[in-house]
């Protein structure tokens, strides 16, 4: 093993990467089934109010067990919501704000209000 492969931790990743969909790939309906759900309505939320990256999977206080948790945050990847990377350990989030709101104007910005008004 090279030392540039044991400091690459992609290299040394267990994981598959995660696959991301384009929001300009996304339906309007998958659009709306991913943000219909409370939990994912929450993730949205938190990441909106993070800075890109700096949000572990790991980091959120959500009532769902740890598979479940994996189910949502790939429901989200899959509508064009959330862009995934991993370091290390870590899988770090960034929500896609710029991309879907060029798809689907003011739709986060609903999730987001409805969330203030809750």
């Amino acid at each position: 093993m090279t030392a540039q492969t044991r400091e690459d931790p992609v290299a040394a990743s267990h994981r598959t990467p995660p696959v991301h969909t384009h929001p300009a790939d996304v339906t309007l309906e998958a659009a709306l089934i991913a943000l219909a759900d409370p939990v994912r309505q929450s993730l949205v939320r938190e990441l909106a109010g993070a800075a890109d990256w700096e949000r572990s999977c790991g980091s959120f206080d959500v009532p769902v067990t740890k598979a479940t948790l994996s189910r949502h945050f790939a429901v989200l990847r899959e509508a064009g919501l959330l862009e995934q990377r991993d370091a290390g350990a870590k899988r770090l989030n960034r929500l896609r704000r710029a991309e879907f709101d060029e798809r689907f104007p003011g739709l986060i910005d609903l999730v987001l209000r409805h969330g203030r008004a809750a």
